[in-house]
């Protein structure tokens, strides 16, 4: 599987270089996004823009990105997909689950709106 990943101080780009995210690649990308939140980051930037197939166990494996980030009050953003996988995302009604935004931009703005509501929600209790 080929991929980068660029850590930031807030987050972390990890930008997937394939063109299909399905079954032989899925448990691999699981895997990898577990061990960087293991890493002690709690906020990432999911760049799928070279992908342009997904089939429903790689869903799963943005699903189980997902989960992992937001159990600790981080939040799992995809960026840039495809038209395709797009209405995949869609059809499946994941969009109403996952954070899926059209850029890099769009998704660090989502990343510090989701810090600045945590933070308040802290001061709060």
């Amino acid at each position: 599987m080929k991929y980068t990943v660029d850590k930031k101080e807030q987050y972390v780009i990890f930008t997937l270089q394939e063109e299909k995210l399905d079954s032989s690649l899925s448990p691999d990308l699981k895997s990898e996004l577990l061990t960087v939140h293991a890493e002690g980051y709690k906020n990432l930037m999911m760049d799928i823009s070279h992908v342009k197939y997904a089939d429903s166990s790689g869903l799963s494996a943005l699903l189980v990105g997902h989960r992992a980030y937001s159990e600790n009050g981080g939040i799992f953003v995809i960026t840039s997909p495809q038209e395709h996988v797009l209405k995949l995302i869609k059809i499946s009604m994941l969009d109403k689950v996952l954070h899926v935004v059209r850029s890099h931009e769009e998704a660090a703005d989502a990343i510090f709106m989701n810090e600045i509501e945590g933070n308040k929600e802290e001061e709060e209790n």
